[in-house]
């Protein structure tokens, strides 16, 4: 409290630390120091410290000399204080002994009434304990009056006519037998009371007994005043239990043991069916009146239900469940999966139609919650369920993708059979054949799982070696009339490799590769048709949040569309070789005309006929299989890699010719000769001039081809120089004419 009081000297507002913290009751000087070197380094805190304890000095010697006298007289003043102090002691010490002395006698007092007080509690105790045994004795006696006094009017009136005992005396009996039984749990433990107790087990038998034979009178003669006086009676008892379990061993035992067969259930196509409905035709005729006394029915009255009971939850379905599990064994095997899936699917039918017989949602609650419940839904092994399914899934879909190039099947949207098995397995994992609720998860990861492998089987067929088939096929016509020994060379070494290597171990067609592309945007398109198949079956495990689904559904397709890039390019390089293999023909051009007097050239060489039939051939097989961006897609960079192959052939022949001219031209000079120009007849064209023509006119035919195929030549790389290459060499060929 000095501390909080006192007031130190400000400092200036450059120093590090704060003035109060020095006051604190926890001050700690590590603490301090580490927390200051969190600010400042050590040199600058010390400097603080030091420059504060300069002003703390100041501040106290300015305070001394303020009260110099006060400091003086500091010691003068306590003069005298000792003998003060020691008059004060003889009269404090007086005062502490009578303190004293009052306390012990307060003391004495305060144990001699606790004494007194735990003498009376304990008293009080054994007078509690010997009324509670007087009540135990007097409703034992009271008890034994009543039976033993019902008993004679029995024998002297109709003996086997009646119940032991009427409802009204057994509520009588039980009201006593209820206070009975409290008085004999708060006198545990007396001598007293295990005399007694032998009376006590006498009074509860007779009184179950005739509980259990009034209750079923009441039952058997359908008499609602019976059933609702023993249920009251039960109940005022803590009994309620018991009296379940009776009507479960009495009236439901004996009718699931008559109707639960396996007979019945195979002897006949809709026998499961059968005994499902019969086993819920027992509540509404057999326990109607049980449902009405309780309010478990809609015609009950508030007035007169007696509550605490739930005869379907627990006397009517563990028979039920007892009578499944031990007389229909097969029911829950799993080793047939289309048979199991409808057993379970008609089961989960009767439970949902025997959750709806209870009388309330805190029935179904209570049902749900009922051990027989669980061990019911436990017997079905989803699991193993789902594992055979699984196999048959991805055994199909594998032996699919093992022969994955074969066609699919006819009638079927998709090209190869893989795909068409890849779509039919999404489809049969939420089919109605094969969907269950409870493994919805393990479906929808089987469904990534399929669309990620179809994935993994196409990025494993653009990988395979392509076989060149359209080439093959085109290849075999002649390409320019005559023999050409480069177009033969090319077709010896596809053709002499044998038919081992014609159809080589993992090769792909080109035709193939298309039935992929075109298989991929298929199945692309129809993914939004699977998450509206999938949508119904996630609703009704009250599933709701589809964006997580359609963001799945949309990483797979992003998987799918990263394939088609690698199969187009290697369709693209195919068509491409393919009509190069015919167009390289041109180097072939000045053989035709050179010596050979050939007539001047009016039309394109004949191997132009075919250097765009791989194009067409296309186009005119797969045109309802692929989008018509895609097919002008692949035309296009076809056409611009041969294009430029085209353009470096053409090049090369006409810088061959013009060397050639050259060369001739030096010869003659140097023989100084007159005579006619081999290269054609005088005055004609020269055979140079024909092969530039020639060429030109190939060109020209090439470009109107493409055109017919729906493309601009213009769009088309290398064409443009092409042209102008070729139209160079023909207004040569032009100039030269006399």
């Amino acid at each position: 409290m000095e501390r909080r009081r006192m007031n130190l000297p400000s400092g200036p507002d450059t120093l590090c630390f704060d003035k109060d913290e020095f006051m604190k009751e926890d001050f700690d000087v590590d603490h301090f120091v580490s927390d200051c070197r969190k600010r400042v380094q050590l040199e600058e805190l010390r400097d603080d410290l030091e420059l504060y304890y300069k002003l703390l000095k100041t501040a106290m010697v300015e305070l001394i000399n303020k009260d110099y006298a006060d400091f003086v007289n500091l010691s003068t003043n306590l003069v005298g204080m000792d003998k003060a102090l020691n008059q004060l002691s003889v009269p404090l010490g007086q005062l502490r002994e009578e303190v004293l002395s009052l306390r012990s006698s307060v003391s004495e007092g305060i144990r001699a009434v606790d004494e007194r007080m735990s003498k009376q509690e304990d008293i009080r105790k054994k007078k509690m304990c010997v009324l509670r045994l007087i009540q135990v004795i007097r409703s034992v006696e009271k008890i034994e009056k009543i039976l033993n006094s019902q008993g004679s009017k029995e024998t002297a009136t109709l003996e086997a006519s009646s119940p032991l005992l009427t409802g009204q005396i057994l509520e009588r009996i039980a009201t006593e037998f209820n206070q009975l039984q409290f008085h004999a749990v708060q006198s545990k433990g007396m001598p007293l009371l295990d005399k007694v107790r032998p009376r006590i087990a006498g009074i509860t038998a007779v009184l179950q007994q005739s509980l259990e034979g009034l209750l079923l009178e009441g039952l058997q003669t359908s008499n609602v005043d019976i059933i609702r006086h023993c249920l009251r009676t039960y109940a005022t008892i803590d009994k309620t239990r018991d009296a379940e379990a009776l009507v479960g061993q009495v009236l439901v035992k004996p009718y699931v043991d008559e109707v639960v067969s396996e007979h019945l259930v195979e002897s006949q196509p809709g026998g499961l069916q059968l005994l499902y409905d019969k086993l819920l035709e027992f509540v509404p005729h057999h326990c109607r009146l049980l449902r009405e006394v309780t309010g478990g029915a809609v015609s009950s009255e508030k007035g007169t239900v007696v509550p605490g009971y739930d005869f379907l939850v627990n006397s009517v379905w563990p028979e039920v469940v007892r009578g499944l599990e031990e007389k229909l064994p097969s029911l829950f095997n799993p080793g047939d999966p289309d048979v199991f899936h409808e057993k379970y699917t008609i089961s989960m039918d009767f439970v949902r139609g025997f959750e709806q017989q209870c009388g309330s949602q805190a029935s179904v609650k209570r049902l749900r919650a009922h051990p027989a419940y669980h061990s019911f839904s436990n017997k079905w092994n989803l699991p193993v369920y789902f594992q055979i399914r699984f196999r048959e899934v991805a055994g199909s879909l594998e032996a699919a993708f093992m022969d994955g190039l074969a066609d699919a099947p006819a009638g079927s949207p998709y090209c190869l059979l893989a795909s068409h098995r890849t779509w039919s397995s999404l489809k049969k994992c939420w089919s109605d054949k094969m969907f269950l609720p409870l493994l919805a998860h393990r479906l929808w990861r089987l469904t990534l799982q399929i669309l990620a492998r179809f994935s993994v089987f196409i990025k494993e067929l653009s990988l395979r070696p392509i076989s060149n088939e359209i080439a093959k096929e085109t290849k075999k016509p002649s390409v320019i009339g005559s023999k050409d020994p480069s177009t033969a060379q090319g077709t010896g070494e596809d053709q002499g490799n044998g038919p081992s290597e014609a159809q080589p171990l993992g090769s792909i067609s080109s035709t193939q590769l298309v039935y992929v592309v075109a298989d991929l945007n298929r199945l692309q398109e129809q993914l939004p048709e699977l998450l509206e198949i999938i949508k119904p079956k996630l609703e009704m495990i009250g599933f709701d949040n589809f964006s997580s689904i359609s963001a799945a559904l949309e990483d797979s397709q992003s998987a799918l569309s990263a394939c088609v890039p690698a199969v187009s390019s290697k369709i693209v390089q195919d068509l491409s070789e393919s009509c190069y293999s015919y167009l390289r023909s041109a180097q072939e051009v000045p053989r035709l005309y050179r010596r050979t007097n050939k007539e001047v050239p009016a039309a394109a060489s004949s191997y132009m006929d075919t250097a765009l039939r791989p194009l067409h051939q296309l186009q005119s097989r797969h045109r309802d299989r692929l989008h018509p961006a895609v097919m002008q897609q692949w035309l296009r960079q076809a056409l611009c890699e041969s294009t430029h192959k085209y353009f470096e052939t053409v090049s090369d022949v006409l810088n061959s010719v013009k060397k050639m001219e050259e060369s001739l031209k030096r010869l003659k000079q140097a023989r100084r000769s007159t005579a006619a120009s081999p290269a054609g007849p005088s005055g004609g064209m020269s055979d140079d001039d024909k092969i530039r023509l020639q060429l030109a006119l190939d060109v020209e035919y090439l470009g109107q081809q493409i055109q017919k195929m729906g493309l601009q030549t213009g769009d088309i790389e290398s064409f443009p120089a092409l042209s102008e290459l070729v139209l160079a060499a023909k207004d040569q060929a032009a100039g030269d004419q006399p």
